[in-house]
């Protein structure tokens, strides 16, 4: 199974830029989307079935905003719509689809960009979060959690760790959140193959030079329950497709 994590930052803005002629290259078997920005009657969903693609959509209740799609080839047993937390569903941040005993997870993690007050929710979001995770490992040994995690774990994962350090994105409490994480028997999968510096998945629009220069953040995932790891067969982020401010990351699993 190849799977990408995408956050296309609108799923329209994406398609003009491009998005279903990358499609065609035939990047992945499961392609996870985050920040849709869209419900499925915006969309032509024509070019993803001509491409095989089912699609599955979770969009939240404010028009325009957030929300989370998957396409894939392969037709999955189960598919869960959001996570049973109501401010969470009502933003369309979960999706989750059950593949031949694999659960995964498509996510997209609350910012705290525009406040103290969202803030305050990515973290109470994160301890939502880590509890259900917790809940679903009885049930699902193999999960597959990816998305937008919007939070850089190691200093080696921003371009300017000293100068982010009280930023929204790298603040402590929110790493520390990642360090529990992964203690819990999670991997990074691109951090499984591949510990070198400069692997960013996120440049500010802000300046437009900054993704010329590789100078971003890596806030975009895909991470494993401990018994995937004897499966995991590569990993990778794609820097060079351009539909949105975020790039791919990549993960393929054996059967």
């Amino acid at each position: 199974m190849r799977i990408v994590s995408y956050n296309v930052n609108g799923i329209r803005a994406a398609i003009r830029k491009g998005f279903i002629d990358w499609l065609r290259t035939d990047p992945a078997d499961v392609i996870c989307l985050q920040e849709t920005k869209a419900v499925r009657e915006d969309v032509d969903i024509g070019p993803f079935a001509e491409l095989g693609y089912h699609d599955y959509w979770f969009s939240a209740a404010k028009k325009g905003y957030s929300g989370v799609a998957i396409l894939t080839r392969i037709r999955p047993d189960h598919v869960t719509y959001g996570h049973g937390f109501a401010q969470s569903d009502a933003e369309g941040r979960v999706l989750q689809l059950d593949f031949s005993g694999v659960r995964l997870i498509n996510a997209y993690f609350p910012s705290g960009t525009s406040g103290e007050e969202r803030q305050t929710y990515k973290y109470q979001w994160l301890g939502e979060l880590g509890g259900q995770l917790s809940r679903l490992r009885q049930e699902h040994p193999c999960l597959v959690l990816c998305g937008d995690y919007n939070i850089a774990h190691r200093e080696v994962d921003i371009h300017d760790p000293k100068g982010n350090r009280n930023t929204t994105g790298f603040l402590p409490e929110e790493r520390a959140w990642m360090d529990g994480f992964f203690a819990d028997g999670w991997l990074d999968t691109l951090r499984h193959f591949d510990p070198s510096p400069h692997r960013y998945t996120w440049w500010s629009q802000r300046f437009p030079t900054v993704r010329l220069q590789n100078k971003g953040w890596r806030i975009d995932y895909i991470s494993v329950t401990a018994p995937l790891k004897d499966r995991l067969r590569a990993a990778d982020i794609y820097p060079d497709v351009k539909h949105s401010d975020h790039c791919p990351v990549y993960l393929e699993l054996a059967d």
